[in-house]
């Protein structure tokens, strides 16, 4: 009687786990979007801007990706595809289609899809087209970034927007050329931005659809003529955005460059940074700057992303420009100084003395004017919209905010790459591929099997 209640006890115990199992995996099923992200870079956790993205469509966008299964990439398929996945659950309103260019090349002909590893984002008979390669980046240490969600966003705004900002970069006074920073300008036109160069010397003008002008890393100073043209277009609605080169005479040959940024209260010091205390690989002239608080740095400074600046010249507010508002975007510790012996710099000589400006440096203002619309972005250095630098820390973040920022795009901000550990793949011989077989899939099953044969026996016969 004993052992049939025993027994009895038993079974409904299993009985009621394996119910309350079913149950507990039903209601889980039933909480649409319930997911737990454990894995360590939080790969399956998509930021705020894309959800807020996906939530506000109104429109079918279509995904289709082109693969090649010759390429023997499912890493990289694998990747892509279960970030699309991801965006699936957060609206109804993706679908997604995968090819194989092999199998299905009419397909590919179709989209104008000449390679594999293409995904091709379609809203009606607009179309962006995002290339695998473009997502991952590899590191020395066999690592990788992966900007698949980045990307992805981007493409999805550029459908839906209707707006497009023109922007133009000035040329004529030594300043960085488009092919130098071929990164800068394909974030700005995902971004719906239409980026054109513009010299004032060659057109004689400024454009009537010039949103923005933008002086990236100047060395030598605008003439007269240009600076009056650019004055008389801040004056109405332009907007300007200035990111200082360097010249070891800029003291003495920036007359034009000086004047338009003491219009907005902005005073250059002539004097080049030099931080001893928070550098970059112990180099004195690259700048680690603190943020100050503003819509451009919150949350660059929140998710602690450092922008990084060489050889970048010391900026001060004063109050001759009572119609703007400066607000400090990036400082040195107190411990930096500006050098004003740039001949002594050059000599790699520097050290502080009583002709050096004392620190804390300003090195960046974003200005606002009286009804406090954004109006400058003035910046004492330029390096970090390189193609060499901008990948670095927050760089690129911090050129798209402050850029969207004065094109009063405040919710503009860029996604950082998710970085994923070295691939591991092991290399073994086919005899021990069939041993790893029989020990996993044959001998340890049946060795559990036996040993529950043998506890089930020896309670039969107890």
């Amino acid at each position: 009687m004993n052992k049939w209640i025993r027994g009895t006890n038993a079974t409904v115990l299993s009985i009621a786990v394996i119910g309350i199992f079913i149950i507990l995996t039903i209601f889980l099923h039933s909480l649409k979007g319930f997911q737990v992200d454990l894995t360590k870079n939080k790969n399956f956790t998509l930021s705020e801007q894309t959800v807020n993205t996906l939530k506000s469509l109104n429109q079918d966008i279509h995904i289709i990706a082109f693969t090649n299964s010759g390429d023997n990439n499912e890493f990289v398929t694998r990747q892509v595809t279960d970030m699309i996945q991801e965006y699936k659950k957060q609206t109804g309103k993706i679908t997604y289609d995968e090819y194989d260019m092999l199998k299905q090349p009419s397909m590919a002909k179709q989209y104008g899809v000449d390679q594999g590893g293409t995904l091709v984002f379609e809203m009606g008979t607009k179309k962006q087209n995002v290339n695998f390669y473009e997502l991952f980046v590899g590191q020395q240490d066999g690592s990788y970034t992966f900007s698949g969600e980045e990307k992805f966003t981007q493409a999805i705004t550029s459908l839906t927007s209707t707006e497009k900002h023109t922007v133009y970069l000035l040329s004529g006074h030594q300043e960085y050329p488009l092919n130098a920073m071929t990164i800068l300008k394909s974030s700005l036109e995902a971004a719906n931005y239409t980026v054109k160069d513009l010299n004032l010397y060659v057109e004689g003008k400024i454009p009537d659809d010039a949103q923005m002008l933008m002086l990236l890393g100047p060395q030598n100073d605008l003439n007269d003529k240009e600076a009056e043209l650019i004055q008389a277009y801040l004056k109405d609605k332009g907007k300007i955005y200035m990111a200082l080169g360097f010249d070891k005479d800029m003291a003495t040959k920036w007359k034009n460059i000086d004047a338009i940024m003491k219009t907005y209260g902005i005073q250059d010091q002539h004097a080049i940074a030099i931080e001893p205390k928070q550098t970059s690989l112990y180099d004195p002239l690259t700048i680690i700057p603190d943020y100050g608080p503003h819509d451009i740095t919150n949350k660059l400074s929140s998710n602690n992303l450092v922008t990084m600046l060489s050889l970048a010249v010391s900026l001060n507010a004063d109050t001759s420009a009572p119609d703007y508002t400066q607000s400090l975007l990036l400082k040195t510790t107190d411990k930096a100084y500006g050098e004003t012996d740039i001949n002594l710099l050059a000599q790699s000589k520097t050290k502080q003395d009583a002709t050096d400006v004392k620190g804390p440096l300003n090195l960046g203002y974003a200005i606002s004017n009286k009804d406090n619309k954004p109006k400058a972005v003035i910046l004492g250095g330029s390096t970090f919209v390189l193609d060499q630098d901008i990948q670095n820390q927050g760089n690129k973040d911090f050129a798209m905010n402050s850029i969207g920022w004065l094109q009063e795009q405040k919710d503009q901000i860029t996604i950082r790459p998710r970085q994923g550990d070295a691939f591991q793949q092991a290399m073994i011989t086919p005899s021990q591929a069939n041993m790893i077989f029989l020990v996993t899939i044959v001998f340890l099953p049946l060795l559990f099997l036996v040993i529950g044969g043998l506890i089930w026996w020896r309670r039969r016969r107890g």
